[in-house]
């Protein structure tokens, strides 16, 4: 093929005329056991909390709600147990585990964290079950605090590693994520607080206002007033609007910019109301990606449990291993090797698991360099660099002299 003055073209970069298909390097990175680890971490983490939660607001007095009773009765490890088959392309429900199975990484993730918020918007304070909202809406805020707890530390570190990799290709080691996440803590936790508080403020005069209506004669000048609390509707639909749909760009943002929790806002809010459009075309390549590789890690760690279990039973029997796993042995010493068993079991899924939501965190640190290169037209190979020496790879070595005046390197010598 010539181009028009005459040279050949020899190689397309696809990329340069199609940008998302970056979008496809998310996946490679995402199974790196690095970022796997942070998702797993912070799964376990997360269940825990909720586990916990839902036992601590969950009593005879009061009924379970659709919130605690997902997580009352069943401990965080058998969760994760229902997530993942013990064989390959099993399928199993939907109900029991993270709800990730048939759906992408994308969707499955963005929901579970965004459930306790989603949650809270959906409580209405009737006589009837004032109590029961009372209850909910005290655990889906312990609830929504822990889980942004703990991802505004492991997403730091995941989003921190895919901001470097994905710009230079250079390797951040996993001192240099985690140290970079402890730093940063503050600001990945208050950027998505922060819009809820505006809508708190909103809020608080409203519900001064319906306090008002309870009276015939007040709830004349309430409808009288009632374009402010229109206005103030839309101020609070604006700001859901924009955390819902991009909370995951503001520890991006963070992560590849090295800013604080306002610019974070600024940009997110800038980008996803600029370049709607783009952003949901984005995120539909992103699930797509992402579902594709869950498939294929589901499947490959419900082998390894398959696989080993099917060795192991040549020796044992199946009736023997059978009983095991399913804990029908009779001794203490048989539900001991069950419970080891099933742990060890479950750890495996735990990793799989995590690379849902490593995934997550690359994908949307990969669609926050696009979003940037459309809104601002910067390049995607523009990051921030601390500096920390192990994210620093590059630098030449001191040289002295030696005793006939040439010059040499100066053995562990650091730059």
């Amino acid at each position: 093929m010539l181009d028009n003055e005459g040279v050949a073209l020899r190689e397309i970069r696809w990329s340069e005329i199609f940008p998302w298909l970056n979008i496809a390097k998310s996946f490679r990175l995402a199974i790196t056991l690095r970022l796997i680890t942070f998702g797993a971490a912070a799964v376990l983490l997360t269940l825990l909390g909720w586990w916990g939660i839902a036992n601590i607001f969950s009593h005879e007095e009061v009924p379970c709600s659709s919130w605690t009773g997902s997580f009352q009765g069943q401990s965080a490890w058998q969760v994760i147990d229902n997530t993942v088959p013990n064989r390959p392309f099993a399928g199993f429900d939907d109900s029991s585990g993270l709800n990730i199975h048939g759906r992408s990484p994308v969707v499955s993730t963005w929901a579970l964290l965004s459930r306790p918020v989603l949650q809270i918007l959906s409580i209405s304070p009737s006589a009837s079950d004032q109590a029961l909202s009372a209850s909910d809406f005290f655990a889906l805020i312990l609830s929504a605090v822990w889980s942004l707890a703990v991802w505004a530390y492991f997403g730091a570190a995941i989003s921190r590693v895919a901001a470097v990799q994905l710009a230079t290709g250079e390797r951040v080691g996993w001192g240099a994520s985690l140290r970079w996440a402890g730093s940063k803590w503050l600001a990945y936790f208050s950027a998505p607080v922060l819009p809820m508080l505006g809508v708190t403020l909103v809020v608080l005069p409203i519900l001064v206002l319906g306090l008002m209506m309870k009276a015939d004669t007040l709830a004349v000048l309430a409808a009288l007033l009632w374009p402010l609390v229109l206005a103030g509707g839309f101020v609070m639909t604006i700001l859901l609007l924009g955390v819902l749909m991009g909370w995951p760009l503001m520890w991006a943002t963070i992560s590849v910019e090295g800013t604080d929790s306002f610019d974070a806002l600024n940009r997110t809010y800038s980008y996803v109301f600029q370049r709607p459009l783009r952003y949901f075309f984005y995120a539909i390549v992103a699930a797509s990606i992402g579902w594709l590789g869950w498939i294929v890690v589901e499947n490959f760690a419900a082998s390894v449990i398959w696989l080993a279990s099917w060795a192991a039973s040549w020796g044992a029997g199946s009736a023997r291993i059978q009983e095991l796993t399913h804990g029908s042995g009779e001794s203490s010493l048989a539900h001991a090797a069950t419970s080891l068993l099933a742990f060890w079991g479950g750890l495996v899924k735990l990793l799989a698991i995590g690379y849902s939501f490593s995934y997550f965190g690359v994908a949307s640190t990969a669609i926050y360099y696009l979003l940037r290169r459309d809104v601002d037209a910067r390049e995607t190979d523009e990051v921030f660099l601390d500096a920390d020496t192990s994210e620093q790879k590059f630098g030449l070595p001191k040289l002295q002299k030696d005793a006939a005046g040439a010059p040499e390197i100066v053995e562990n010598a650091t730059s």
